[in-house]
């Protein structure tokens, strides 16, 4: 019998803005993830019966750390995946804020709850923690979506395994080195490089209760059969083509480029960006011109220095050939490429900002999520129209809806078809408010009060009379 050889990569350094490859790791060995898995289960048994104030403690002083460590951290993020390093060091900021908040909301939002009964007695509804949990995160923002998964269930008093994308493997040590630093017991969070089949393996243990993935839309489906088969409880975040309507503008130029800021943070890889601009016909002209001033004056540049006028890579030299092959595909059946477009020369992944009109339901670019700085924009002639275009994607996580008149702009964003709907502002981000999306952008929620909501039992406690 021959055996069969994997070849799926290891977890491996590779800096986005030059193609050179640095450290790797190994994937666990099966003793490993064993040792793993019983950890898990067995700091459950005492984690869950910590007070929950002394969790707090616990929770906010990993926030802390988060935001002290920010530079050493917005450093090792910029390696990994190419983001700028301004942005790398206020999303470790951000994540000590994310903690901060459960720590100091968790007691209260995990506090039992007395509803009414008409038994002679006392109802209440109880939020306790459930087990050892799985994470399953990406590399677009590689501490943050470990921050949003992890802060809520740690204060529940659930473990977790943590299992990040191969190629932000020092991201992903970096933050267990904090858990570690903040007095995170042995076994309440663990960092796994993990392969495939060993992923498979850890949702289907009996010893783990639950799994949340934020990721692609292919991997969710995986996930989601695979915690079915094993009747386990998952939360899924699959990305999103988010409609950015602007339906007036008293300044279209201001317009135009905040929705050019937004499609362009993170080089245009964040699941919620404004992937599709759908502006009235009598802005439309002036909105686009003004989308191509702002593409022609970028250069690539080193994301490590961000300067002024540059645009970064994107987090590898495949994500920016798909991206580029996306956008020819748009163009090859009609579409407008007004700027940018151009794939740099390999083994970098720098792919420059561009501007694409005219995009048919017969594109590839129609349908598909857009994973780089692309904005797309489209023209309508009523709000009606603007509405019918908006929702008519398989998508469902966010959306934004701009007008000088604030009732017109919220009778459009009240009928979105999205988890997230916001009001002249691209989006309303913050570690209060709940994330998450419908449709084929997932279930489930992290952040705000629903963050504490999803990994919980939600037991009915009674004490009769």
């Amino acid at each position: 019998m021959t055996a069969t050889v994997s070849t799926q990569p290891r977890y491996q350094v590779v800096n986005p803005a030059t193609g050179d490859a640095g450290q790797s790791f190994d994937f666990v060995t099966a003793a490993e993830l064993e040792a793993t898995l019983a950890a898990s289960a067995e700091a459950y048994r005492s984690w869950r019966d910590v007070p929950i104030a002394e969790r707090a403690r616990i929770i906010a002083r990993v926030g802390e750390l988060f935001k002290e460590n920010s530079a050493r951290l917005g450093a090792i993020a910029t390696e990994e995946m190419g983001k700028p390093l301004p942005e790398s060091v206020d999303e470790a900021d951000f994540c000590g804020d994310i903690f901060g908040y459960f720590a100091t909301e968790g007691p209260e939002l995990a506090a039992d709850h007395e509803i009414k009964t008409f038994a002679e007695g006392k109802a209440y509804v109880q939020r306790l923690p459930i087990g050892p949990l799985l994470g399953i995160m990406p590399w677009n923002y590689p501490f943050y979506q470990i921050a949003r998964f992890a802060a809520p269930n740690l204060m529940l008093g659930n473990t977790i395994i943590l299992k990040h994308a191969e190629s932000v493997p020092k991201s992903a040590l970096a933050v267990q080195e904090l858990m570690d630093e903040a007095g995170v017991p042995a076994g309440v969070y663990q960092n796994i490089f993990a392969s495939y089949d060993q992923v498979e393996e850890i949702i289907g243990d009996p010893r783990i209760v639950g799994v949340s993935l934020t990721g692609s839309e292919r991997a969710g489906s995986v996930v989601a059969s695979i915690a079915g088969r094993n009747l386990k409880k998952c939360v899924l975040e699959l990305g999103g083509s988010d409609a950015y309507v602007v339906l007036d503008s008293d300044d279209v130029k201001a317009s135009a480029d905040l929705a050019w800021d937004t499609r362009i943070g993170n080089t245009g890889q964040a699941c919620n960006s404004n992937k599709r601009m759908i502006v009235t016909s009598d802005i439309f002209d002036g909105f686009v011109e003004r989308l191509v001033e702002r593409a022609k004056d970028l250069k690539p540049g080193d994301p490590a220095e961000a300067a002024d006028g540059t645009f970064s890579p994107l987090s590898s030299r495949k994500a920016a050939e798909l991206l580029h092959e996306q956008v020819q595909d748009a163009v090859s059946k009609g579409a407008t490429l007004h700027a940018g477009g151009v794939l740099g020369d390999g083994p970098a992944a720098y792919y420059s900002p561009a501007v694409l009109t005219g995009i048919t339901p017969e594109m590839r670019a129609y349908r598909e999520e857009l994973f780089g700085p692309v904005a797309v924009v489209y023209s309508v002639s009523s709000d009606e129209e603007a509405l019918t275009l908006a929702n008519d994607s398989d998508y469902g996580l966010g959306g934004a809806v701009f007008s000088t008149d604030t009732k017109r702009a919220e009778r459009v964003a009240q009928r979105l078809e999205s988890g997230m709907s916001n009001v002249n502002t691209p989006a309303n981000e913050g570690q209060e408010v709940p994330f998450g999306g419908v449709k084929r952008s997932g279930f489930g929620r992290e952040l705000g009060p629903l963050g504490m909501d999803e990994f919980v039992n939600k037991r009915m406690y009674y004490v009769a009379d």
